[in-house]
């Protein structure tokens, strides 16, 4: 963390130095030096950084490294702040400024030249990364296993065990490799030496080799330990092993292995390096031979096999979770005393299904007395047991932690900010982390882009878990486990990153650090009163609470208390580059938080907002997101966005009454990505449009037919453009949507009101994979247009779309249609599908059709259909799905209907 606190910080300064001339010409050259000397305190920190865990002093180093680069962001961001406010910026006070701050560089130039002394004492080296691995080492008799001793105390997962079997034992003519993936702690190791052992795979392989990798791996020692278990060298060769060159033992491997049906298990490997390194040794071999991996990073698999498919063993239920618990707290009893049920169960609770925690509960337990007392006892400590306790769990999982580039820990301990067992919405997550400024540019490509590379990577290094998908797959929200989530604060404390405040009245300001950049309030508003103390370091500000079962009259009390609070914050906190106070009660904004001019992200969705937003507002030029969503009874936008020429994000939209912002000003919003919800005005035609060149997503509501004609004349212009949406006045009528084919990167449409004419496949986007119609009142011959839009994924027809009696889906038609969604089409009687139509159909809804008969006889056979979902449709219809049809369907796993007629 260290060396990304510099990394940035540097950065900053270049930028800086490059950006705000003006401000910095008398104190520019110190500047370079300071930037010069921090940067050559790089080159030691990844050494350092390496050796501190094991080390108090190498730690005590790190942390002043950190400290002083923290120490010199907070310096020159002040003075920038002070610079801006012109109004206290002139003749008079920029030489007083100017002298103060240079005196402060100074100073911070002193402290790093006696922490750059201090580094030999210490053993800190440039690049080194011979050490650091003392705690990895000890970890090695934990980790290492016996392949041929299995865990008496495990929970058999049958599935699980049933696919992978099936992939070991497959018959594929050149070698393949089947990997499992997971979290640590999951049990992988576990899964695969049941596999190893089990007597069909025994029977299957000639020969089998367990090699156990880890991160300090050396290749000759793995070969040497696979061709002991395969027996590859006969007595002569085996007495003269330690002298073979590696090479040779690699191609004597090769030739033995080439003759045989085998199987290699390469377990807990950590980098792709591993397998290219290993990877000659392994022939083709016998029809059928395989190597397995177990591995926390999914990119790792991939990278070993492309075509593979890895497999993620699910966590344990509740129910197993239980037994396994039981299994190891009372030595192979299955059930709980009566009087320890609740507290036992609540415990198992916090291991969150996952293995590792739950066998180290039940061996700490095993060693306590079995009284209510003692019990309750650990419960009260549970966090520190299977965090910070001297059981290996929490060394386990540090391992991926440790594991991470420095960019990716902070963006992993930014998720401890977050409540327990919340789903985190991923645009707002990464709209956070460029807030932050954690992601360093890669050439040509977008901050939220690199954010988005970061979030796959924590998901494929199984950090976070996938929560839920949209309907074309992409992410939508992500979970942490709670035993991770637990590691994210425990080293966000240590690392002054991070500070969580709750309402527990035990809890005390004191045990909190003053110099915490991040705070996440999730207690009482009461709270507040503490935060003043954490002024000068303050970055990042977010609130949790949600507190609406109040009356009105306590619920008015409660909102001038909290806007009195906040108000100190708008004044005190002048460094805050980040604000949420989503679900937060104001009804106003004070005129004060047009200060905060360093904020990046300002959240206010789900307030009280009334009255309308100060003109102060547009102090904030450094603003990248501004989310307003369902402000519900703000009213109008003052006409200050146009100030905010960095904005990225600006997010508006509330159901049946957003607040007026057709009279906006946005011709200088050159860097805005999402406006995915806004009124069309004057803007569209005065430049505001034209200069959006960097927007992805775009929704205008209440457009005219002129106005239309100009959006799509401006398509041509926003090359990045991928999702748009336009929603006509009531009694206007779409002109011939013609124009769109130049938008290359356009993915999604949406269009609400009557077309006149659809387009021809060829004038449609060319990669468009969603479509949405709501109103449009489409031609008869408008789908054998859709039918034939080579590229399209999802189609969505709505109330008031297709108003004809029967509809024709023809042969070989929408050939990548995956989801089909069919909304109060109250005309359609017959829906025909021809053979060979839709033929990657996965997930089909049919909602309120309330005239159609049945489902056409051409799905019936389809064996690519997931999931029907049937809703508000006459009895009639689904009496017959359920009766007549009931067999035909039978091979769609998941058939939902609103009146759980057919529950499958």
């Amino acid at each position: 963390m260290a060396e990304f606190a510099v990394s940035l910080v540097v950065e900053k300064l270049t930028n800086l130095l490059a950006q705000q001339a003006s401000y910095m010409d008398g104190v520019s050259r110190k500047i370079v030096q300071l930037r010069n000397e921090l940067r050559w305190m790089q080159s030691f920190i990844k050494d350092a950084d390496m050796k501190q865990e094991d080390n108090d002093l190498m730690q005590q180093w790190v942390n002043d490294v950190r400290d002083v680069a923290y120490e010199t962001e907070e310096v020159i961001e002040t003075y920038v702040s002070k610079a801006a406010a012109r109004s206290t910026f002139d003749l008079v006070t920029k030489p007083f400024y100017l002298y103060k701050v240079g005196k402060e560089i100074e100073s911070i130039r002193m402290r790093i030249r006696e922490i750059s002394g201090r580094r030999n004492a210490y053993g800190v080296e440039r690049n080194s990364r011979g050490e650091g691995r003392g705690v990895n080492e000890r970890l090695r008799w934990w980790r290492q296993p016996s392949p041929h001793v299995e865990e008496d105390d495990i929970i058999e997962l049958v599935e699980d065990t049933k696919t992978l079997l099936t992939q070991l034992t497959s018959m594929e003519s050149r070698r393949r490799v089947v990997s499992v993936v997971g979290m640590g702690g999951l049990g992988k190791t576990t899964l695969a030496k049941r596999l190893y052992n089990h007597n069909d795979v025994k029977n299957h392989f000639d020969c089998r080799a367990w090699i156990y990798v880890s991160k300090e791996f050396r290749r000759r020692d793995i070969l040497q330990g696979i061709v002991t278990d395969v027996n590859a060298l006969n007595r002569v060769e085996m007495e003269v092993l330690e002298k073979l060159k590696e090479e040779d033992l690699l191609k004597k491997l090769h030739e033995f292995l080439e003759e045989q049906r085998y199987l290699v298990v390469l377990d807990d490997v950590w980098s792709m390096e591993v397998w290219d390194c290993l990877e000659k040794a392994f022939p083709s071999g016998k029809t059928g031979s395989k190597v397995m991996l177990t591995t926390r990073n999914k990119e790792v698999a991939l990278h070993a096999d492309g075509e593979g498919i890895p497999h993620e063993p699910r966590i344990l239920t509740e129910n197993e979770s239980l037994q396994l618990f039981c299994k190891k707290a009372f030595h192979g009893i299955n059930s709980l005393p009566r009087e320890l049920n609740k507290l036992g169960k609540d415990m198992v609770m916090r291991c969150g299904g996952l293995p590792l925690a739950v066998v180290v509960l039940g061996g700490l337990l095993s060693r306590k007395s079995k009284s209510t007392e003692e019990w309750h006892r650990v419960f009260r400590n549970i966090t520190w047991h299977l965090t910070k306790g001297q059981d290996r769990i929490a060394a386990i999982l540090s391992l991926s932690y440790n594991d991470l580039p420095s960019h990716l820990k902070s963006c992993f301990l930014y998720l401890g900010l977050f409540p327990e067992d919340v789903s985190v919405q991923t645009k707002k997550l990464i709209h956070l982390w460029v807030a932050e400024g954690f992601l360093l540019q890669e050439g040509e490509e977008t901050a939220e882009g690199v954010a988005e590379k970061c979030l796959n990577e924590l998901i494929d290094r199984c950090m976070i878990q996938v929560g839920r998908l949209s309907s074309l797959g992409r992410v939508k929200t992500v979970r942490i486990h709670d035993l991770l989530r637990d590691l994210a604060i425990s080293q966000g404390r240590e690392e002054i990153f991070l500070e969580i405040h709750h309402g527990n009245k035990a809890e005390r300001s004191e045990t909190i650090s003053t110099k915490s950049r991040r705070h996440a309030i999730h207690s009482r508003y009461d709270r507040y009163v503490f935060l003043k103390k954490f002024a000068p370091h303050l970055r990042s500000l977010l609130f949790f609470n949600r507190e609406y079962n109040v009356d009105v009259e306590r619920k008015r009390m409660k909102i001038g208390f909290i806007e009195k609070k906040l108000n100190a914050i708008y004044k005190n906190f002048k460094l805050l580059r980040v604000l949420d106070m989503e679900g937060v009660r104001v009804v106003s904004l004070p005129d004060t938080i047009g200060s905060l001019i360093q904020l990046r992200y300002l959240g206010l969705r789900k307030t009280n907002l009334e009255e309308e937003l100060p003109l102060s507002m547009g102090n904030l030029q450094n603003l990248q997101t501004l989310d307003l969503r369902y402000s519900c009874f703000l009213k109008r936008i003052p006409n200050v966005i146009w100030k905010m020429v960095h904005l990225r994000h600006l997010l508006l939209y509330t159901p049946f009454d957003s607040p007026e912002s057709g009279h906006l000003r946005m011709d200088t919003l050159c860097n805005l990505q999402s406006l995915p919800y806004i009124e069309a005005g004057n803007w569209i035609n005065n430049g505001g449009l034209a200069n959006m060149t960097s927007l992805r997503q775009l929704g205008i509501d209440g457009l005219s037919r002129e106005q239309v004609t100009s959006v799509i004349s401006t398509m041509e212009r926003l090359q990045d453009i991928q999702s748009l949406s336009l929603l006509l006045t009531e009694q206007e009528m779409f002109p011939i949507l013609t124009g769109l084919s130049y938008c290359e990167h356009l993915q999604k449409l949406c269009f609400y009101g009557r077309v006149e004419k659809l387009p021809d496949p060829q004038e449609f986007p060319p990669n468009l994979i969603k479509l949405t119609l709501y109103n449009s009142e489409l031609q008869r011959d408008s789908i054998t247009k859709l039918e034939r839009l080579p590229n399209l994924e999802m189609l969505v027809l709505g109330d008031g779309s297709y108003n004809w009696r029967e509809m024709v889906f023809s042969s070989e038609s929408f050939p990548k249609l995956e989801i089909l969604k069919l909304h109060l089409l109250k005309e359609l009687e017959d829906w025909i599908v021809e053979e060979k139509a839709i033929p990657k159909l996965k997930h089909l809804v049919i909602n309120r059709c309330e005239k159609l008969k049945q489902i056409p006889d051409g799905l019936k056979l389809a064996t690519t259909l997931k999931e029907l979902e049937i809703v508000g449709m006459p009895v009639e219809f689904e009496y017959r799905l359920r009766t007549k049809d009931f067999f035909e369907f039978k091979h769609t796993p998941s058939i939902k209907s609103t009146t759980d007629m057919l529950a499958i």
